[in-house]
């Protein structure tokens, strides 16, 4: 039995257990369905906000950079977090028809992959607050030099309230 501070087993090369595959698509979709919920709110809240609605998603964020640690928490094994995020997000998209669109399969796989580089840094070994806490912000701060470039937030004078706001 592991702690959070002490190193904890990865399964390395083995191969996935059905258990771990069907646990991840059920993360995935649950959480595909909460994201689609957020995106309601993400709007309405644009709406509540007026003139500053655009910043309304940078509020909400840390909503959707949920599944990838909880994936890797409870899956813990390299990928799970990536994996967990594109499955939420391909759940957004086609299933519930989210108005963000396909591009936000890329930003999910971002996002994960920014989540993901905290535990790969420890080389999957340590499961601590902070590892989690750098889990989050490397996934917000990833989606979000991904999301400037897209929307074009470059050179905004608001860029680094955007940032602040989102990280």
């Amino acid at each position: 039995m592991s702690t959070a501070t002490s190193p904890a087993p990865v399964r390395g090369r083995q191969p996935w257990a059905m258990r771990d595959l069907v646990l991840m698509v059920v993360l995935g979709v649950v959480f595909g369905f909460l994201y689609w919920a957020l995106v309601q709110a993400w709007n309405g809240l644009a709406v509540l906000m007026g003139p500053a609605g655009d910043l309304a998603q940078h509020v909400l964020l840390g909503g959707w950079l949920l599944v990838a640690p909880v994936a890797l928490a409870i899956i813990r094994r390299p990928g799970a977090g990536i994996l967990a995020e594109v499955i939420a997000s391909v759940v957004e998209v086609v299933f519930l028809g989210s108005p963000v669109g396909p591009t936000l399969v890329v930003a999910a796989a971002i996002q994960g992959a920014g989540s993901e580089a905290a535990f790969a840094l420890s080389r999957y070994r340590r499961w601590g607050w902070a590892v989690f806490a750098l889990s989050g912000l490397l996934g917000a701060g990833l989606v979000f030099f991904y999301s400037a470039f897209r929307s074009g937030w470059y050179g905004q004078d608001i860029f680094l309230l955007r940032l602040v706001l989102q990280c």
